[in-house]
């Protein structure tokens, strides 16, 4: 008869080395799923990828030469292709830009862990999809100069509408989603100085660039291309200590392993 009755746990045998000598399948398990829970965090590249692609993005779309433009520009501009830029950096770079830092915010999280900061993060996790969300919205409405054009068969826009939506677009993205993503940084440097979960240097740096982006984009606009470079280091210092996890965890599978 088994002695696991009502309300009685069953004891699991603990850990240990195996009765055949080798290594104890309780203890690769334990290893395996150790690695398994990190994996997000490795998946730090895609800071990288956000930098690259934002970066991408803002230059293409700050840089159209509409600024001032006549109807006759405006219609010549469309006549020799120029919209491609703002197709490819609005409708294709900026939008999975945001997906990705979407997923770079997933990935601080998993770095902080169960040590965060209630009050802190929540407003860490609100900036970043605040800042998603606003960057959204002025990628649209830049698209928007070239949509109507190029997909829904509309007569170019004239100098008065493309005015118009440069300025929503501008305002927007540096008026609004800089300062969303100056209160992800500096709530992000917060919670991992509070929790340990970053060096102390790491928590100045996102300070000082946080700062900056709030209040120095007023001045000069390209300072908002402060935020891929910080999203860029960060993920280098996440991809270099996951990879220093890795190696230390029990039953793990060194890089570079077939099963890897």
């Amino acid at each position: 008869m088994s002695d696991v009755g009502p309300g009685t746990k069953p004891v699991l045998p603990e850990p240990g080395p195996s009765s055949g000598g080798g290594p104890d399948p309780i203890d690769l398990a334990v290893g395996v799923a150790r690695r398994q829970m990190r994996a997000p965090a490795t998946a730090g590249v895609v800071g990288l990828a956000f930098a690259i692609l934002f970066t991408a993005a803002v230059i293409l779309l700050r840089t159209t030469p509409l600024g001032g433009a006549t109807d006759a520009d405006i219609a010549a501009w469309f006549a020799s292709g120029g919209d491609t830029q703002v197709v490819v950096g609005g409708l294709f770079l900026a939008p999975f830009a945001g997906i990705a830092f979407l997923w770079f915010v997933a990935v601080v999280r998993d770095q902080i862990g169960e040590l965060e900061d209630r009050f802190f993060a929540t407003v860490f996790l609100a900036g970043g999809i605040l800042f998603v969300a606003l960057l959204f919205a002025a990628s649209a409405v830049a698209s928007s100069l070239v949509v109507g054009v190029r997909y829904l068969d509309q007569p170019p826009p004239t100098a008065a509408e493309n005015e118009l939506l440069r300025a929503l677009a501008y305002t927007l993205m540096f008026g609004f989603a800089s300062r969303a993503a100056a209160l992800f940084m500096l709530s992000t440097a917060t919670v991992g100085l509070r929790t340990g979960a970053f060096p102390r240097w790491f928590a100045l740096v996102g300070y000082a660039v946080g700062i900056a982006l709030l209040l120095v984009v007023s001045f000069y606009d390209w300072v908002i291309l402060a935020l891929p470079a910080w999203v860029a280091f960060v993920s280098v210092v996440i991809l270099i200590r996951e990879r220093s996890r890795r190696t230390d965890v029990p039953g793990a599978v060194p890089p570079g392993h077939p099963t890897d």
